[in-house]
């Protein structure tokens, strides 16, 4: 926090000044329902709004087109040789793949880096080779102009920037594929807060993006036996999960029901929502100090042990996997801090999911299942899961199953762990026919297993 606001022209009128940070909830209800009245406007998916507003637009569409597919099909092509001379199955060229895919996502902007991340949690959908080279993939775009992003808050919020906040960084201190975050300090108590704005025009851009993708989706359910999950429904699901990330209100709605389910515990911290200073673009929360999972020698010079903050992810982890069923569905090194007094902060909650209670049962009857090796009521939890439908066979799983797990599991304690198990289980799910749930807990219990395997 370096500089102080120039001075701008004089306040239109002074934004709402709380007299307590310790605000009552009365009063935090009445300023999340302002927040939520300026984001009334926010746009919600559908795939009749993709049609009706690029529907109209041909010549962009084209050009957006020809963009995306001249990549992706110097991808599929060099991916369709690999298979004519037989190399598809090495695991080194996969790698080599997956490392090209990654890059070509990342060039291709932020539709294609969500998607990319998104396709990390997918074993029905990916190798392993893929799932581990995208789950690298970081939402890091350029960052756009300040001016832009200080005239943004001014237009969101309703007031002159230095009415609101005393002082802000003269830059971001962090850039994603959606927007860009900088540190200010409230005007009206003088604490730090992480003010977080939307990247312009990237609505329009993510929905010509997702118009496309849906086009392409009825060609590959036509066209592509391979796929067998219905891709156009896949991508109407994320369509819907990126529109909600683009709400801030939404965003700080999340957070606020992630603390009241997990942050009871006294090591885990989520940041407090400053409702007046939020809108659908623009979200002002808490700001954390802390370090970044993946920065070991740091975690260590704040005198922290490791293996401790494992240990209170991985408990945080299969609370909001098997307690409650909401979780956070985008938990990278990146998105999770640990404080100088050893708690786990979790910051960005732009992707949330949840998991049915009936589901939550049959993961643990699936675990009970595995532990026994009675693979044949394994392969039917499947039906419980939701993962297959009534009409497909299971028999054929079961001979695969007990293939992996009975080697898995008469593996030393040094040679199992919990990942192995989760990764070898997507292994073999990947060759059938499974399901495109949004609750694909598999994968997203690899992304909470993902940031302890970083850490140690």
């Amino acid at each position: 926090l370096s500089i102080q606001l120039s001075p701008r022209p004089s306040p239109r009128a002074s934004p709402p000044v709380v007299p307590s940070l310790a605000r009552d909830r009365a009063e935090d209800l009445q300023a999340e329902s302002r927040a939520m009245t300026r984001a009334a406007a926010a746009t919600v998916y559908t795939p009749e709004l993709l049609a009706s507003r690029y529907g109209s637009q041909p010549f962009q569409v084209a050009m957006r087109a020809a963009e995306v597919l001249s990549k992706l099909g110097a991808f599929g092509l060099k991916l369709l040789l690999d298979q004519q001379r037989g190399e598809s199955s090495s695991s080194a060229k996969r790698r080599a793949r997956a490392v090209e895919l990654r890059t070509v996502l990342t060039r291709l902007g932020p539709t294609f880096v969500k998607i990319g991340q998104g396709l990390s949690t997918r074993p029905d959908l990916c190798p392993t080779e893929y799932l581990e080279e995208l789950s690298e993939l970081q939402d890091s775009l350029p960052t756009f102009p300040d001016e832009e992003a200080f005239a943004c808050v001014e237009r969101e919020l309703g007031f002159p920037l230095d009415s609101m906040y005393s002082a802000m960084s003269p830059s971001p201190i962090a850039a994603a594929s959606l927007g860009q975050v900088y540190k200010a300090r409230l005007k009206y108590s003088e604490q730090l807060v992480a003010v977080k704005v939307q990247r312009p025009g990237i609505e329009d851009a993510i929905g010509r993006d997702f118009y496309l993708l849906r086009g392409l989706g009825f060609l590959i359910n036509k066209y592509v036996d391979i796929i067998t999950t219905d891709a156009v429904a896949l991508i109407d699901e994320f369509a819907r999960r990126v529109f909600q990330e683009l709400n801030y209100v939404q965003e700080g709605q999340n957070a606020r029901r992630f603390k009241k389910l997990y942050a009871d515990k006294q090591d885990i911290l989520v940041p407090d929502i400053f409702w007046d200073y939020t809108s659908a673009k623009v979200l002002t929360m808490e700001w954390i100090e802390g370090v970044k999972l993946n920065q070991q020698a740091a975690i260590e010079g704040q005198g922290l042990k490791v293996l401790d903050l494992v240990n209170i992810g991985i408990q945080c982890s299969l609370r909001q996997l098997l307690e409650y069923g909401y979780f956070h569905a985008d938990p990278h090194p990146g998105n999770i801090l640990a404080t100088p007094e050893g708690k786990l902060a979790f910051l960005d909650f732009g992707m949330m999911s949840e998991t049915p209670e009936d589901a939550r049962v049959a993961i643990i009857g699936h675990v009970v299942h595995m532990v026994n090796r009675d693979y044949e009521a394994m392969a039917r939890d499947y039906y419980a899961l939701d993962f297959l439908k009534p009409e497909v066979d299971v028999s054929p799983i079961v001979p695969a199953l007990k293939n992996f797990f009975d080697d898995a599991l008469d593996s030393t304690v040094s040679e199992l762990n919990f990942k192995t198990i989760v990764d070898g289980l997507g292994a073999v799910l990947y060759q059938y026919p499974f399901n495109g749930k949004s609750y694909f807990v598999l994968g997203i219990m690899r992304l909470h297993l993902n940031f302890a395997e970083t850490v140690i």
